[in-house]
């Protein structure tokens, strides 16, 4: 009877854990089947896809997104494969955006990494193809390929670089430069025992160099006040005042009779001519006339000597009143 009870407990046990479990499986199974995503799909040609498959990751610059849904052969193009994405609803996938095949760690799986797109690109539609980018097979190649080129280059420069011709011009050269280098060193001892030498001498020139800055220095704040008056004399009221007189004498030539003013002046020319001719002719007149009245002066002067002279001899000269011929008194009289 204990028996018969064990068995049926453990019946009872094995039923509602296989219903447990099928229940589990078919939980999981429809999840993953009525789950809702978007579809979008690649195509890599000509790059292999080994080590992706289906359930594999999808990344958005490292935010998982989805899985693989599916990898088949392009049957129009046998040299291209055709990987269907399954993305999370609403993922922002751009236009310019691209897919490249990575790796996942170093167990040789690969998975999908969507990179690149920028915010003014399009949104893709569910159902459209993402571009395809690079593998990780493909950058290792192309870089390997970089690489065995700058070794080449590197190479030939050294087969170059150790040809006798090569070593014998560097050699040359190692020789010039030892030597422009004991010239120097030589040009820089003279130059030095010449500075020791001329030490006062600089000393003094630095001086003067000094002063003259400072010459040149109070020249500059000397011309500077100097700008700044005739500025201020400028804008004073006095220069705009001379400016305006000259622009209403201008404006009154303007408006003046030309002609006119010509004549007025060329009869004062006239007249001022015929005034200095009149004035000239007296100043001759003149002239002669005091020439004339010089000479008489002399006469009188001869004549007074002479009386003064025979007064002194005798005076009574006076006494007799004699009269003397030939006075200036006539001639004037006449």
């Amino acid at each position: 009877m204990q028996n018969r009870s064990k068995k049926i407990r453990l019946g009872i046990f094995i039923l509602i854990g296989t219903s447990i479990l099928l229940f589990l499986i078919v939980y999981i199974t429809a999840r993953e089947f009525f789950r809702e995503s978007d579809t979008y799909y690649v195509t890599f040609r000509d790059i292999s896809v080994s080590g992706m498959e289906t359930g594999s990751p999808v990344k958005y610059l490292g935010i998982n997104v989805g899985t693989i849904s599916k990898i088949s052969i392009n049957p129009e193009d046998i040299t291209s494969i055709i990987v269907e994405l399954a993305l999370k609803p609403g993922t922002p996938i751009k236009e310019d955006a691209k897919a490249d095949i990575v790796a996942l760690g170093i167990t040789g799986m690969k998975a999908i990494e969507i990179r690149g797109g920028t915010n003014e690109a399009k949104l893709l539609s569910p159902g459209s193809y993402i571009q395809a980018g690079s593998s990780l097979a493909s950058e290792i190649t192309g870089r390997a390929e970089v690489i065995a080129k700058k070794a080449e280059n590197v190479l030939n420069n050294l087969q170059v670089f150790t040809h006798p011709d090569t070593l014998a011009q560097i050699i040359t050269t190692f020789k010039k430069f030892s030597k422009l280098a004991q010239n120097a060193d030589q040009a820089i001892l003279k130059i030095d025992s010449l500075i020791a030498q001329n030490k006062q001498n600089l000393h003094f020139t630095l001086e003067n160099a000094a002063k003259i800055s400072d010459s040149i220095l109070n020249v500059t704040h000397s011309l500077k006040e100097t700008t700044e008056k005739i500025n201020l004399l400028i804008q004073s009221d006095s220069i705009n005042q001379i400016i305006g007189n000259t622009r209403d004498i201008t404006q009154k030539l303007k408006e003046s009779d030309i002609s006119q003013l010509i004549e007025d002046l060329a009869r004062v020319a006239k007249q001022t001519k015929e005034l200095l001719e009149k004035v000239d002719d007296d100043i001759n007149k003149g002239s002669k006339d005091f020439l004339e009245n010089q000479e008489m002066l002399k006469a009188t002067l001869r004549n007074l000597e002479e009386a003064s002279r025979k007064i002194n001899n005798n005076p009574s000269i006076l006494i007799r009143k004699s009269k003397a011929k030939n006075l200036p008194d006539d001639l004037f009289k006449d």
